[in-house]
């Protein structure tokens, strides 16, 4: 059985919960911007919080060892999974992070490094093109790019905050704005009642 098709009838209820829940997180990889089977893979090892080898996820998610080799070294790439061994066997296992506030994290820094800084290097490249004193008409698109500057820089320096290895950032920050939103959407009281 494989996750991207429907379970049989009567299949282990814990393994067609998993294979479901590694099919939705397949399916949020395209607005993430990552791969479906990078995604599928994550989902397998974070769901089943065990050390997979490469044949363990080729099997299970019916995909080609080239795919499988590939996202894992994504993951890894990205901080999310790392390589375990067993003792008495000569393969290879990985390991997914089981904490989400931790996995978030490396997310989000990793999504920092590789859209919002390079966006910024070249916001400033362009800005330096179009000196105020010497192009007509400059200042105003000077204005226009540093205010983008200065909202990227800001999206940055908070990321980092969030993020830091020590720090709880991110997951203060969600629930500041949880507790932020619960209290909004509460009904306003009435005047003269409690």
């Amino acid at each position: 059985m494989t996750t991207r098709g429907a379970s049989p009838e009567g299949a282990d209820p814990l393994r067609e919960a998993q294979d479901r829940f590694v099919a939705v997180w397949g399916q949020m990889a395209g607005a993430w911007g990552i791969s479906r089977t990078m995604a599928e893979v994550h989902a397998l090892l974070y769901i089943s919080g065990e050390p997979l080898c490469t044949d363990d996820i080729m099997e299970r998610l019916d995909i080609s060892r080239g795919n499988a080799s590939m996202s894992l070294r994504a993951l890894l790439d990205w901080g999310i999974v790392e390589r375990a061994h067993k003792r008495g066997d000569r393969k290879e296992y990985f390991n997914c992070e089981q904490d989400v506030w931790t996995m978030f994290r490396a997310i989000v820094r990793e999504r920092i490094k590789r859209e919002v800084d390079p966006l910024l290097a070249s916001l400033f490249e362009i800005r330096d093109l179009t000196p105020e004193s010497k192009v007509p008409g400059a200042a105003t698109h000077n204005e226009r790019l540093d205010a983008l500057v200065d909202f990227f820089s800001t999206v940055e320096k908070l990321g980092h905050r969030f993020v830091s290895p020590p720090g709880r950032g991110l997951q203060l920050a969600a629930s500041l704005l949880g507790s932020f939103v619960g209290a909004s959407s509460r009904p306003a009281p009435t005047e003269g009642k409690p």
